[in-house]
């Protein structure tokens, strides 16, 4: 008898009296079993194609080619107009690039700004969180110090293996709050046995989260999914036993296949030897040489390659071997996991597998419309906990180095560091309909060109500076479009050029064909 009020708490009931989980805090749950959730993580990934295809269609939706900073100052709250907004945005926009695009701002001179946010977020995905440093390194010839150091989140762990503690919680040293205080990060990876010295293995630094003047000195990027959550878990981790055993699945199938596929030729003889001898050549050697061949294969062991011919002593016999596999059943079985996994991972079906051939359009445009959604929260995540604090370091940076006129810029960090980020477009799966659909929006007043623009990972002011001057060059050129001069057009065309008109129509009296036009019909009295 079920005693409990909602099934989902009985302990009666024959299903639900052995599920018992505990009761425990976030870093409770997560903490113990994080390093092997994360190590579990990175070999799925590396060993399965299906893994790290998911995670390069998450990072090219998410990031693709880099996030293109559009700075958006909150000019009222500085009490300066827009117009001095959008000057003062260019400006840092340019400087901006000039540090993003080259690899000084990376530690290790290997990426850009670009190849460091795919590393973290490729790192927030696979380990759970991306860690990184931001360093103060002078170079000649550089004109910005600001470096960018990403580091494996193992490096980040409590000094000589200490227990986690009321303030302390795998190498964060946390206040009353929860509010990192400091890391403790060692000096070289845990798993670099052999490669490092016993010093480095055994030497952990200490790092305050901030400057005394508030600047940030290491940003820790990750998922706080529950109220004092200090570390992040794998995106893998609710459906990492799934991709386990299907992967486990899947190749045991492949090498029943592969056997299944091999045919072995075998001979079966109850000849006597001279008539072996009369069938297999008229050598007199024949006899002796197929005796040969038997005792070679008695002595050695037979393994199974195409094509191959193994000889049987006379009177053996040997029964064939036909495993019926792979089932009928296994593609829709696979089907349906692969369904459960991209469900767990936010990801269409279609996407998590290339598949598109079981999909009409409006299916495909209802699955990438719900990707999309997901992919626009994942870019607002690593905008916001990692591109935005970088730009606010090369932003503090470039005011003090007198590049950019900031004046009271600590009193209004938040109101100079506004910020947006545009990474790459959605796509169109019909684009002609998209495209209309569009043109109606911004026609509705439901949208602007800005939006749409950034829809497709495009700045709109640089769209229509690019048009100008494409129609320019184009009139220029005497390119000129085949349309009828209207009132709404007129300006587009030199008052010294008849406009281009289509055959058929008329201009100035006279038809396109050189003939007069025939004058219009007096009007009925």
């Amino acid at each position: 008898m079920n005693t409990s009020a909602y099934l989902a708490a009985s302990l009666d009931h024959p299903d639900m009296r052995r599920w018992q989980p505990l009761v425990q805090s976030a870093d409770a749950d997560l903490l113990p079993e994080r390093q092997t959730m994360a190590a579990r993580s990175r070999d799925l990934t590396r060993n399965s194609g299906v893994a790290e295809g998911a995670l390069q269609t998450v990072t090219d939706n998410v990031i693709g080619v880099g996030l293109r900073l559009v700075s958006t100052p909150d000019y009222r709250l500085l009490g300066k107009s827009k117009e001095w907004a959008e000057e003062w945005s260019t400006g840092v926009e340019s400087l901006w690039r000039t540090w993003s695009e080259a690899m000084d701002c990376d530690a290790g001179r290997s990426l850009d700004f670009t190849g460091l946010t795919i590393q973290v977020f490729r790192s927030g995905w696979l380990n759970g969180e991306g860690l990184a440093l931001p360093l103060w390194l002078p170079r000649p010839g550089v004109r910005f110090n600001l470096r960018l150091q990403v580091i494996e989140p193992e490096r980040l762990s409590n000094p000589m293996g200490r227990t986690n503690g009321p303030r302390l919680r795998e190498g964060i040293a946390i206040d009353e709050y929860g509010a990192p205080q400091g890391y403790h990060i060692r000096r070289a990876h845990p798993g670099e046995r052999g490669m490092a010295s016993a010093a480095d293995l055994l030497t952990w630094e200490y790092v305050p989260a901030f400057t005394d003047w508030g600047r940030r000195r290491v940003i820790h990027v990750h998922d706080r999914e529950r109220a004092g959550q200090s570390r992040g878990k794998p995106s893998l981790a609710s459906v990492m036993r799934q991709f386990k055993v299907l992967r486990d699945f899947t190749d045991a199938e492949l090498k029943a296949a592969v056997v299944n596929a091999k045919v072995a030729m075998l001979t079966e003889s109850n000849l006597s030897p001279e008539a072996v001898a009369e069938l297999l050549s008229s050598s007199e050697d024949a006899r002796s040489e197929y005796a040969d061949a038997l005792t070679e294969r008695g002595l050695s062991t037979i393994t199974m390659e195409d094509g191959q011919i193994i000889p049987l002593g006379l009177g053996e016999k040997l029964a064939g071997f036909s495993p019926q596999r792979p089932s009928g059943s296994f593609d829709p079985f696979v089907t349906s996991i692969f369904r459960h996994i991209a469900t767990g991972l936010n990801i269409p079906y279609e996407l998590l597998m290339k598949d598109f051939s079981r999909t009409n359009y409006s299916s495909a445009r209802a699955a990438l419309i719900e990707a999309w959604r997901f992919f626009r929260g994942r870019r607002q995540w690593i905008s916001t906990y990692w591109a935005r604090p970088v730009f606010e370091l090369w932003l503090e940076e470039a005011v003090n180095l007198g590049l950019v006129e900031a004046p009271d810029f600590y009193e209004n960090m938040a109101a100079y560091c506004r910020c947006r980020w545009v990474g790459p477009g959605r796509g169109w799966i019909d684009p002609v309909k998209e495209a209309d659909a569009a043109k109606i929006r911004m026609d509705a007043n439901l949208s602007t060109l800005e939006a749409e623009c950034a829809e497709q990972g495009q700045d709109w002011e640089e769209v229509l500076e690019q048009r100008a001057a494409e129609k320019a060059k184009m009139k220029e050129l005497g390119l000129l479009p085949e349309v009828p001069v209207t009132p709404a057009n007129a300006r587009d065309y030199p008052s010294d050029k008849e406009a281009p008109v289509k055959p058929g129509e008329t201009t100035g009296g006279t038809k396109t064909d050189g003939k007069p036009a025939p004058k219009p019909a007096p009007a009925a009295a």
